[in-house]
């Protein structure tokens, strides 16, 4: 069937719209952490009120099951001490609900925020559908068209991630990743829609290809997380240790290390069981179309290398224990595991995956 050129222009009108909402959204966030309530989050080396007097194992079990959209430290103002036992206990009882409570108690900004990337969300979606339409086809056959994909899908999930654990404090750092990957889609690998390559021509291309896409924008999250938790991290060690911090408006406000490396490691457990089903599809695609399982094809090899580091990044977090920066420098390592596949070895080093639609 032809190519409808002008539902692919309406798809990308629909694209770049969603580009400058998302990054209205992105303001929206900035705006809450510049003018929304204004309280600090201080890493506090003794336990929880409401687990003081618990053994060290209970109080950590604790922290565990209190999830991520709640805090174990003691929040007070921006420049105040620890103030009395009375005030921090009720400090402490404020930072425990926020998880709760607070999710349904949001700041005007965050509520524009949200409403703005729900908004967002509906003109990425409706623009990658109508891609689909255009092509008569499901749109990720190229480049462009899997970078379109999988930034709606870390926006979804980003948003799911946001109502279930109350994370909004996420907002800016999702929004300004997606902004730029989405932007840079539109400008500089944007591919004119086209008909499929013969090669992809198969009903594996919505098994494994979606698989990954998913996977990667799970992924993509997981990765926004993880950089986050490296600047918080830094900036609790300094106030532990009395150092300058800086111009640190942002960084108070947020949650400690320990809550946005749970997160971190719950959105990895999401993304990597749907990761290897899509390298599993891709082989016995591989053994369909090309008579082997597996080539050593590039792409394919470094697909598998992602899964390893990202096994690893599990691996020793279930055994070793690892957690913190050492677990958050694994699984950037896995994500940049996928950045290189995707922006170097498919567009630059020649091999059967070479589908990127770019010159």
């Amino acid at each position: 069937m032809p190519i409808n050129t002008g539902l692919a222009d309406v798809s990308n009108d629909f694209l770049l719209a969603a580009v400058v909402i998302y990054a209205l959204a992105m303001l929206a966030y900035a705006c809450d952490f510049a003018f929304g309530r204004k309280q600090a989050r201080v890493i506090s080396q003794a336990p929880a009120p409401a687990l003081v007097g618990a053994a060290p194992a209970e109080a950590e079990a604790g922290s565990a099951e209190a999830g991520p959209g709640t805090r174990a430290e003691a929040a007070v103002p921006a420049g105040a001490g620890a103030g009395t036992p009375a005030e921090a206990t009720r400090a402490g009882s404020a930072a425990a609900g926020q998880g709760s409570a607070g999710r349904g108690r949001v700041g005007r900004w965050v509520a524009i925020a949200v409403a703005l990337t729900c908004a967002g969300l509906a003109a990425h979606t409706t623009g990658v559908v109508l891609r689909g339409l255009s092509v008569h086809r499901l749109p990720w056959g190229d480049m462009y068209e899997f970078v379109t994909a999988l930034t709606c899908v870390a926006v979804a999930f980003f948003l799911a991630a946001m109502i279930r654990y109350g994370a909004y404090y996420l907002g800016l750092f999702v929004m300004v990743a997606v902004v730029l990957v989405l932007g840079l889609a539109e400008t500089v690998i944007y591919t004119p829609a086209g008909p499929l390559v013969p090669a992809l021509q198969s009903y594996w291309l919505a098994i494994h290809v979606t698989a990954m896409t998913l996977a990667t924008g799970v992924f993509f999250v997981a990765a926004v997380i993880g950089i986050t938790y490296l600047f918080v991290d830094r900036y609790a060690r300094r106030v532990a240790a009395g150092r300058p911090v800086g111009s640190d408006g942002i960084l108070r406000r947020l949650p400690g290390p320990e809550t946005l490396d749970r997160l971190a490691y719950r959105t990895v457990v999401f993304g990597f069981p749907i990761w290897t089903f899509g390298v599993m599809a891709g082989a016995i695609w591989a053994d369909r179309a090309w008579g082997s399982y597996w080539s050593w094809d590039p792409t394919e090899t470094w697909a598998f290398i992602t899964w390893v580091v990202y096994a690893c990044f599990l691996h020793a977090r279930a055994t070793a224990g690892w957690r913190g920066r050492r677990a958050a420098y694994i699984q950037l390592v896995g994500f940049g595991c996928v950045l290189f596949n995707v922006l170097v070895v498919s567009l630059v080093v020649p091999g059967l995956h070479s589908y990127a639609g770019l010159t």
